[in-house]
């Protein structure tokens, strides 16, 4: 069973998380010029499959069982392996600054729908929050313009599908651990590698050098280590706290574009960021404020009978 961590320490774990998925991130976009995303797909999610495994055998725990028949495991799964082959084929064709941009998407549809699908209550000033958001994400975008990239379509697909996979994960038997997850989350990467290889006839696989092979290993590295960080920090803490803290990729992803691969993004770009991480973070503020002020409501005064309990605030 997961153990429960306060929302600050789960917000901790995102950023790193985030941290490390960008230097995967990295490792794969520079991948993509020599090895087919078929490839790519396999060679991480078999070497993350088999590091995960072995690990959960040294603990003694049983990984691949019953509980992977279960619907929602099932839609997690599937959800895993539309997002990953999503999300590399959008590194292999977009700016990495521009992908990790617009999957910032990711939060805000995740803030909303733990609040459609799992009952988190969330008011109509963080409504107007994911709004502003998401027009942000539109002005990244550009469409009916010359800077539209349709191929930029790949993260918004990967946006939706790691939504379902995060509130599966949420809606999950407490039962089910960590490790489990990541395995499951890295063995339907392999499968959705394996699936690409023997679809795409035009893509054969290729025998990668000694650089590339441990590149795959290295991105597998980061990749285990924030996925397991990612799944604790969304396990362990409120939805709709933690999941702004995504935003920390944007800025971890624009970093590493313009220092290893020259990307300049421009001022739409960096405007609709704006939009994004600010509304972000708005619905950070005004939650850490309301839970503060109910928590000082719910307090009797010294000397006091407790009475009956207040009125809670009014929604976020």
């Amino acid at each position: 069973m997961a153990e429960p961590l306060d929302n600050s320490r789960a917000a901790l774990l995102m950023v790193v998380s985030m941290a490390l998925f960008t230097l995967e991130d990295g490792i794969i976009k520079w991948a993509t010029t020599d090895l087919p995303v078929g490839q790519i797909l396999l060679m991480l999610g078999g070497i993350g499959t088999a590091v995960l495994w072995a690990y959960a055998r040294l603990k003694g725990a049983a990984v691949f069982g019953r509980d992977l028949l279960l619907p929602g495991v099932m839609a997690r799964n599937l959800a895993e392996i539309v997002g990953a082959v999503a999300f590399v084929t959008a590194l292999a064709s977009n700016p990495l600054s521009l992908a990790s941009a617009l999957l910032q998407a990711l939060p805000l549809v995740a803030t909303a729908g733990a609040a459609l699908f799992l009952g988190e209550t969330v008011g109509w000033r963080r409504w107007a929050a994911i709004g502003v958001g998401l027009a942000g994400t539109l002005v990244i975008l550009r469409p009916g313009t010359e800077a539209f990239r349709p191929e930029a379509l790949w993260v918004l697909l990967c946006v939706a599908a790691l939504t379902v996979r995060d509130l599966a994960t949420r809606a999950a038997p407490a039962r089910l651990t960590t490790p489990q997850f990541a395995t499951w989350g890295f063995a339907a990467t392999a499968l959705a590698g394996a699936l690409l290889l023997a679809l795409d006839r035009g893509a054969p696989p290729v025998v990668p050098s000694a650089a590339a092979g441990l590149a795959m290993a290295a991105a597998a590295g980061f990749g285990i280590a924030g996925y397991s960080a990612l799944m604790v920090a969304v396990r362990g803490g409120d939805v709709a706290v933690v999941a702004p803290f995504r935003y920390a990729r944007v800025v971890f992803g624009i970093l590493l574009g313009m220092a290893a691969f020259g990307e300049r993004p421009d001022g739409w770009m960096l405007a609709g960021v704006a939009l994004v991480v600010g509304s972000g973070l708005y619905t950070l503020a005004r939650e850490t404020r309301l839970r503060r002020r109910n928590a000082i409501a719910m307090q009797p005064a010294a000397g006091a009978s407790p009475g009956p309990s207040p009125a809670p605030p009014p929604p976020l």
